[in-house]
C-alpha cells in the first residue's frame, strides 16, 4: 500500500504532514487497518493509565498544559515519535501554530476557574466537559489524534466532576460512517452557533 493510501484521513480529519508521517515507529505497519489497530491498542493503554492512581486523579492534575501533552504522549507514544509534541506548522484546522501552547494554557486555566467551586458551576458537568472538548478541538494542538485526545480529556473531566464518561455514539469515530458524520455535524453546529446541545446529546448517545 502506498504512503498516500496509508495516511488518507477520514472526513473532517487533519491530513498528516509528510514529515510527520515519516515518524511512524512500528516498521511493520503496512495498511490503514494496521495503523488503526496499533493506535487503538496504544489508546487502550492510555485509558488504563488515566483511570489508575498514576493518572490524573484530581481536577488540578488534569487541568494543566503539561498534562494535555502527557495525555497525548500516553495515547500515541508507541506509534508516533511526535506524540505529545505540538504541531510546528499550520493545518486545515486549528489555531496558528505558534499560539498553541498559550491557547492550551488559557483553556485549562479557564476550566480550572470554572470548576473551582463545585457548588457554583457555570454549566452542568456535561456541558462543561463538552465545551472543553470543543475548544480543545478548535485549538488542534497536535499533528494528529486531536479528536481522540479531546474526547479522552473530556471523559476524564466529566468523570472528575462526578458523572459517567461519555459514550460518543458508541462507535469508532476515527472511521467513516454515520456516527462520525453526526459527531462532525455537532462540532460544526457548536462552531457556528456556540450552542452545545447537539454535541452534548451525541456525547451521551
Amino acid at each position: 500500500m502506498s504512503q498516500d493510501a496509508l495516511f488518507t484521513e477520514p472526513e473532517g480529519a487533519t491530513p498528516l504532514d509528510p514529515e510527520d508521517a515519516e515518524q511512524l515507529i512500528p516498521t511493520w505497519v503496512a495498511t490503514r487497518a494496521d495503523l488503526n489497530a496499533v493506535e487503538q491498542a496504544n489508546i487502550g493503554q492510555a485509558v488504563v493509565w488515566a483511570s489508575s492512581r498514576s493518572g490524573p486523579t484530581t481536577l488540578g492534575d488534569l487541568l494543566s498544559e503539561p498534562m494535555m501533552r502527557e495525555l497525548h504522549a500516553r495515547m500515541f507514544g508507541d506509534v508516533w515519535k511526535w506524540a505529545g509534541t505540538y504541531r510546528k506548522h499550520d493545518t486545515n484546522l486549528g489555531v496558528y501554530w505558534p499560539y498553541i501552547r498559550t491557547q492550551v494554557r488559557d483553556l485549562v486555566a479557564d476550566v480550572a476557574a470554572q470548576t473551582a467551586n463545585a457548588d457554583a458551576l457555570p454549566w452542568s458537568p456535561d456541558e462543561l466537559a463538552v465545551r472543553f472538548h470543543h475548544r480543545l478541538v478548535v485549538v488542534h494542538p497536535f499533528p494528529n489524534g486531536n479528536g481522540r485526545h479531546a474526547r479522552l480529556a473530556a471523559d476524564l473531566l466529566v468523570s472528575l466532576l462526578g458523572m459517567p464518561v461519555f459514550t460518543w455514539g458508541a462507535a469508532d469515530l476515527s472511521s467513516p460512517g454515520e456516527s462520525r458524520s453526526s459527531y462532525l455535524a455537532a462540532l460544526r453546529h457548536a462552531d457556528q452557533s456556540s450552542e452545545y446541545e447537539p454535541l452534548m446529546s451525541f456525547a451521551r448517545s
